[in-house]
């Protein structure tokens, strides 16, 4: 693949993107050798839940090699539980805390001679901004601030994702591979039944219909909501993450739609 950030716009593009570099010291979570050569952009652990600087150089050198473009998955400071936990944190503190994150991969990058293109916050951090305003505009805020060119990555429908557009940021709108919807158009709580899609043939089965039909369909039964995704997201940490991102890598592309790193896409 060539540099994923000298190519022409692609207008009806889609990218791949999974959570990486989550392994840190003597712990390894994932299968990043394996997920790279299938995905168009990753999303890097910065530390507070994952990753440590040589993972995060491992891994930019990694999507390097391949042509993936990259981005800060800033998180709560949360190593033990991944990220996934609830913290209660100020705005300030919660802006400063992204664009520490995201300045430190930026470092990491300027080693490996590999940009930083984008950013995606994680867990818990990413599921309350998507329905707090406040906690939306100081995430935005703090990517602005360290660089306005950097793309936000946000679910579909989510005030992250409507203030990331107010606030002029190039936006992403993301879709989950492996998550079911709520009736207004939220991720369904990991604990509740049906929340996690496991299974690689229903996953994509999810996929292209909310591809086809613009629009994420809730797991109650709920009317359909429309949205508009350019990026769909595979945890890297899930038991059938690599079977997967094999099956969606050839089958989206079979569906007619063109797979490409995010700063090749088009933004309004």
């Amino acid at each position: 693949m060539t540099d994923a950030n000298t190519e022409q716009p692609d207008l009806g593009a889609v990218a791949l993107n999974a959570d990486l570099g989550e392994s840190f010291g003597a712990y390894t979570i994932g299968n990043d050798e394996a997920l790279m050569p299938l995905i168009q952009s990753a999303n890097v652990a910065c530390g507070f839940h994952g990753g440590d600087p040589l993972v995060m150089q491992r891994t930019l050198e990694l999507a390097k090699e391949h042509g993936v473009s990259v981005g800060a998955h800033p998180s709560y400071p949360d190593l033990q539980g991944f990220g996934r936990r609830a913290m209660t944190v100020s705005l300030p503190e919660m802006e400063a805390l992204v664009a520490y994150q995201i300045g430190a991969l930026m470092g990491i990058s300027a080693k490996v001679g590999w940009p930083v293109t984008h950013v995606k916050p994680h867990g818990a951090l990413n599921n309350f901004a998507c329905e707090n305003r406040p906690a939306a505009e100081a995430i935005v805020r703090a990517v602005r601030a360290v660089d306005p060119q950097l793309i936000l990555v946000a679910p579909v429908l989510s005030e992250l994702e409507r203030e990331g557009r107010e606030q002029g940021l190039k936006t992403a709108g993301e879709i989950f591979a492996d998550r079911a919807y709520t009736a207004k158009g939220t991720l369904v709580s990991r604990g509740q039944p049906g929340a996690m899609i496991h299974e690689p043939e229903a996953a994509l089965t999810h996929v292209v219909r909310m591809l086809d039909q613009s629009s994420v369909f809730p797991l109650d039964g709920s009317p359909a909501l429309p949205c508009q995704a350019k990026t769909i997201c595979v945890h890297g940490d899930g038991a059938q993450a690599l079977a997967t991102a094999k099956l969606l890598f050839e089958a989206i592309q079979k569906a007619g739609h063109a797979l490409s790193p995010l700063p090749n896409h088009q933004f309004d």
